[in-house]
C-alpha cells in the first residue's frame, strides 16, 4: 500500500504561524478600513450659534474683501471752485419806467445779450460752477400773477445768464411763478435749453464737476410760507440727493426781510438744520442788501448776497452787492471742512454806474470795495452776537 507522504513536525509549525500572522494582518486591514469609514480619528468640535457661520467659512470672504479693497486705489482729492451770485431779475414789472427799464437797456445796447454781465463773465467763465437766484419768469406768457410786482422777461433773456458762464439758477423764491405754472415751466424750459440748470423746492438739480456730482437745493423760506414744510422738504432733499450719491451738497435759500442788513433767527436755525443733514455751504438772498456770514461746524453760512443782475429797480438806493466764491477740497464722499483761505467775499456793485442802475453787475475796486466789505463784516459781528444765543440743536 502506498504510504501518505508525512509533513516533518518542524515545517507544520512554521506553517502554521505563517497563516496565523496573515490572518492577523487581514484582520487588521479590514478594522482599519471600518475605522476610516466612521470618521476616522476623533477631531476637536465646534459649536455655532444660529445664524453665526463657522470660523472657516467666513474667513475666506473677509480676507478676499480686504485684498479686493487694498487693490483699488484710494479716491484722489479733487478742488473745485463754486460762486455764488444774488437776485438775477431779467426783465420788468408793469411798473418799471419804460425808458430806463431792463428791457430798455437791452434794446439800447442793439439787444446783445453779453453786455450784462461783461464785467464778471471772466470771474464767472475761471470757476468750475456758477449759482445764481433766477427771480421772475422767462416766458411769453400775459397770464400774470395778482401781485404788486411780478417780473418776467423775454425767453432769449436766459442767453444772459448761459453765454457769460452762468450754469444753475434756483427758482425756490417768491417770483418764480409770477406767471403762473406757464411761466415757470417756460422759465425751466428756456434755462435748460442755455445749459442753465434750474433747481429749487422739489427739485434737486445734479452737475458733474471734474467728476464730482454736485447737488444743488433751493428752499423759499420767506414770510407766508410754512416753516415746518420748506424746512421738511430741504432736509428731505438733503437725504435724497446723500442717498442718489451726491458727493457735495450746496443749498441756495431764499429768505430774511427786505433792507435788512441782519438774518432772522430763524434763518439762522435753517441753515443748521441744512448743515447738520448734510449740506456743505448754504448761500442767502433775498433781503436786497448784503448781510454777513458765520461758519458752522466747518461749513459756510452766508446771509445774503444782495441783488444781481437785477431789473426790479433802476435807481436802487444800495447797490452793493457780493459774489461769493468757495473752493471745496472732495475726497471720495469727504469734503474737507472749509477754511478762510477757501472763500472769498467779493465785493460788486449791481450797475457800473453809480449814477443809476444799467444793470451791468461790476466788481467793486478800492475804498468802494472796503466800504462794502466792511458793510459786511460789521453784519457779520452782530451774527457772531445772535448766534451765542441760539437756543441748541
Amino acid at each position: 500500500m502506498y504510504a501518505k507522504p508525512q509533513c516533518p513536525p518542524l515545517v507544520k509549525i512554521i506553517v502554521v504561524v505563517v497563516i496565523a500572522i496573515e490572518l492577523a494582518l487581514v484582520g487588521f486591514l479590514a478594522f482599519g478600513r471600518a475605522s476610516a469609514q466612521d470618521g476616522g480619528a476623533p477631531v476637536e468640535s465646534t459649536t455655532v450659534d444660529a445664524g453665526q457661520q463657522e470660523p472657516a467659512q467666513t474667513q475666506a470672504p473677509a480676507d478676499t474683501a480686504s485684498d479686493q479693497a487694498a487693490d483699488e486705489p484710494a479716491p484722489e482729492p479733487v478742488t473745485l471752485t463754486v460762486s455764488f451770485a444774488g437776485d438775477c431779475t431779467l426783465g420788468v414789472s408793469a411798473k418799471s419806467d419804460p425808458d430806463v427799464s431792463f428791457n430798455a437797456r437791452y434794446e439800447k445796447e442793439g439787444e446783445d445779450v453779453s453786455y450784462f454781465l461783461r464785467n464778471v463773465a471772466d470771474l464767472f467763465g475761471a470757476d468750475d460752477l456758477t449759482v445764481v437766484n433766477m427771480e421772475g419768469a422767462l416766458t411769453d406768457s400775459s397770464d400774470s400773477a395778482d401781485k404788486d410786482y411780478a417780473f418776467k422777461g423775454t425767453p432769449d433773456y436766459a442767453k444772459i445768464l448761459g453765454g457769460s458762464g452762468v450754469e444753475a439758477a434756483s427758482l425756490a423764491n417768491d417770483h418764480a411763478r409770477d406767471y403762473q405754472e406757464q411761466g415757470y415751466n417756460d422759465t425751466i424750459e428756456t434755462l435748460d435749453a442755455n445749459g442753465v440748470s434750474s433747481f429749487g423746492d422739489d427739485r434737486i438739480a445734479y452737475r458733474d464737476v471734474k467728476g464730482v456730482k454736485v447737488a444743488l437745493i433751493g428752499v423759499c423760506a420767506i414770510e407766508g410760507s410754512a416753516p415746518e414744510s420748506y424746512a421738511q422738504q430741504m432736509t428731505d432733499n438733503i437725504a435724497k440727493a446723500k442717498a442718489e450719491g451726491a458727493q457735495l451738497v450746496l443749498v441756495y435759500a431764499n429768505w430774511g426781510v427786505e433792507k435788512d442788513y441782519t438774518p432772522q433767527e430763524s434763518d439762522m436755525l435753517l441753515a443748521r438744520q441744512a448743515i447738520d443733514a448734510g449740506a456743505d455751504l448754504v448761500v442767502g438772498s433775498h433781503p436786497h442788501v448784503v448781510q454777513g456770514w458765520e461758519v458752522y461746524n466747518g461749513r459756510y453760512i452766508v446771509y445774503s448776497l444782495g441783488n444781481f443782475c437785477f431789473g426790479g429797480n433802476s435807481n436802487p438806493k444800495d447797490k452793493d452787492c457780493l459774489i461769493f466764491q468757495e473752493t471745496f477740497t472732495v475726497t471720495g464722499t469727504e469734503v474737507a471742512p472749509a477754511t478762510e483761505n477757501d472763500v472769498k467775499f467779493i465785493a460788486c456793485s449791481v450797475s457800473s454806474s453809480s449814477k443809476r442802475n444799467n444793470y451791468q453787475p461790476t466788481p467793486a475796486e478800492g475804498e468802494d470795495a472796503e466800504r462794502i466789505l466792511g458793510k459786511v463784516q460789521e453784519s457779520t459781528d452782530k451774527i457772531a452776537a445772535m448766534a451765542a444765543d441760539l437756543p441748541a440743536a
